[in-house]
């Protein structure tokens, strides 16, 4: 009997080891208990879970931090819903949930995990994930009912993926604090924005307040120094998640991706000898890292004076406020009829994606010359930057272009620019189409596009790429009517401006070609309501005498008032269009013959029709 209070002591002793082994150990197990000054440690001794007091705060907060570095929190649970003690526990409800308690069993804050099994634990990773688990299913992140890293935190821990995991429809993204002193949700929030391409972009509430380049396969433009050697990127796009993380090559170095109060990202690296951080790089700077601090249409660089300059292309539209948003605006026309050309801008951040197109197909060629046909397409690039391959295009204005500073790289940038001196044609200063731009308005010269053919040629309905209904009159090869004819026409309709005249757009005469582009008519010519015994019951007494009084209208200007006295020579009722209101347009000047002022009659030796 003697020897059972020996027995009992010992018996204590062991549980009270067990007791001391079990808070010194990385789980968390249902009916135990973490208080206020004890810690869960992860197995590798990397990572500590406890309460802790931010700055000069007084109130209490369950985190997560490096051991080696306990002022430096990487996760804190109750962020919104601080202590005001030190009487808060943390353990496992009955229902598998990982609750925080104060003294009165209130719940402060809890996981949203739960489940029927009993056998639930939370556990501390080596790689600072807080998980719950089925203690008895194996240990894998499939078998997690919640882990840490799937909520806001500061800090991006290596391993640590940020981005979307579309399978569970769920962002991962930093969000800073609200100060030093306080953990709650800050203004700024970091996060991997998908549209279009991939990049980095911090948000001041939904304002963009700065914005990597693309990425480049090794990192993010703008946002990929040379102290790349330190630690390997990576970004995964797949059917189930786009995510962006990162690994130190020296896998046991501590190293953070954090933003700040202040809205900047700083990756640093625990430097050993000096027990301090070693700052790799700071976003924004003061200047060009801020989202379109220039304005539209320029280009930021720190070493440049000034620092705002317009692109290439564009003019400063004020010489006011200089050190501040500039404006800038076209140089030049923009009108599609122009013949343009590009210039490569190298190493800069590319204009965000604010109105684009993508095409991953095409490469850099093609996407030239998709660019050169719509006349709103302002610059292009590779989509791909690792393998130069794919096409992107922008439009509209161009916002947010800088020259990377210091040791930052950049990618390749096509910007539109007017050809040198005018692109017209010689003799009638017509706007000159490409023979690509007229074909992809027609659908290749279509039959479905076909207005119809005359002695001229084929006419087509085209659009163009800003929208623009066009008809497209074609010379054919075999047509009696040659080169003469159509620079004739050119040359009379450009010089015309009358009401009840056919407006030209412009010309092609690449590869042999005789192209107008003439204004869409939508009611074709007057002999499709004349000659057709349907149509023709539509054109009333008043309409026909309004399209009657338009063509003497059109005439008299021909004959009398235009600079030059010219004689149509074959005016018919197919040369004469109808516009979507019935108003008449003379047509087809192709046999047209100027006279001079003193000049009654002239000869030629072609038939021509009346």
């Amino acid at each position: 009997m003697a020897i059972l209070p020996c027995f009992s002591i010992f018996c204590s002793l062991i549980f009270f080891l067990s007791m001391k082994v079990s808070l010194a150990a990385d789980t968390v197990i249902p009916a135990s208990f973490i208080r206020d000054g004890e810690k869960l440690v992860s197995s590798s001794q990397r990572f500590e879970l406890g309460f802790f007091s931010p700055g000069k705060s007084k109130s209490r907060y369950l985190g997560i931090w490096f051991r080696k570095v306990p002022d430096t929190v990487v996760w804190v649970a109750n962020r919104d819903r601080p202590i005001s003690d030190h009487n808060a526990v943390l353990t496992i409800s009955n229902n598998g949930k990982l609750v925080l308690l104060n003294q009165t069993n209130g719940t402060i804050w809890s996981t949203n995990a739960s489940s029927e099994v009993k056998n639930h634990v939370a556990q501390l990773r080596d790689d600072g994930n807080l998980v719950i688990r089925d203690n008895s299913s194996v240990n894998t992140t499939e078998n997690y009912l919640w882990q840490s890293f799937d909520y806001p935190t500061d800090t991006l821990l290596q391993d640590m993926k940020m981005g979307w995991d579309l399978k569970n429809r769920r962002e991962r993204y930093l969000s800073s604090w609200r100060s030093d002193d306080d953990p709650s949700p800050g203004k700024f929030t970091n996060r991997l924005d998908i549209h279009v391409l991939p990049k980095m972009c911090t948000f001041n509430g939904s304002v963009k307040y700065t914005c990597t380049g693309e990425w480049t396969g090794d990192g993010f433009v703008s946002a990929l120094s040379n102290t790349n050697f330190l630690y390997k990127q990576f970004l995964v796009e797949n059917q189930d998640e786009i995510s962006y993380w990162y690994e130190p090559y020296n896998r046991p170095s501590i190293m953070t991706l954090k933003l700040s109060p202040s809205g900047f990202v700083t990756r640093q690296l625990w430097n050993e000898d000096s027990n301090e951080w070693d700052e790799l790089f700071s976003i924004p700077d003061d200047y060009c890292g801020k989202y379109g601090y220039c304005g539209a249409n320029t280009i930021c660089g720190p070493d440049q004076k000034p620092m705002c300059q317009c692109l290439e292309g564009f003019r400063l539209k004020s010489q006011f406020n200089q050190t501040g948003p500039i404006k800038c605006e076209r140089s030049h026309s923009s009108e599609c009829i122009k013949g343009d050309q590009f210039i490569k801008l190298d190493n800069i951040k590319a204009p965000d994606f604010i109105e684009v197109s993508l095409n991953q197909s095409m490469n850099l060629q093609q996407c030239a010359a998709e660019c050169l046909k719509n006349c709103t397409c302002k610059a292009y690039a590779n989509s791909n930057v690792t393998e130069g391959s794919g096409c992107l295009m922008w439009f509209g204005e161009l916002l947010d272009a800088s020259r990377p500073i210091r040791n930052f790289t950049g990618q390749s940038v096509y910007l539109r620019q007017p050809a040198s001196g005018p692109d017209k044609s010689k003799d009638s200063w017509l706007p000159l189409f490409s023979l690509a731009s007229v074909a992809a308005a027609t659908e290749n010269f279509s039959m479905e596009c076909k207005l119809g053919e005359g002695g001229f040629g084929p006419v087509y309905k085209g659009r163009l790429l800003n929208g623009e209904e066009v008809a497209v009159k074609r010379l054919s090869s075999q047509s009696g009517q040659g080169l003469e004819e159509f620079k004739n026409e050119m040359l009379l309709i450009a010089k015309l401006q009358h009401r009840n005249l056919v407006r030209i757009l412009g010309c092609c005469i690449e590869q042999g070609e005789k192209i107008l582009i003439l204004e869409y008519m939508p009611n074709k010519s007057l002999d499709v309501f004349l000659f057709d015994p349907t149509k023709k019951r539509l054109l009333g007494w008043q309409a026909r005498i309004g399209i009657i009084e338009g063509i003497a209208q059109g005439l008299l200007y021909l004959h009398h008032y235009s600079r030059f006295r010219i004689i149509h020579r074959d005016l018919k009722a197919s040369n004469v269009l109808l516009d979507r209101d019935m108003n008449p347009k003379i047509s087809d000047f192709g046999l047209a013959r100027m006279f001079g002022g003193d000049e009654l009659q002239g000869n030629t030796k072609r038939i021509v029709g009346t």
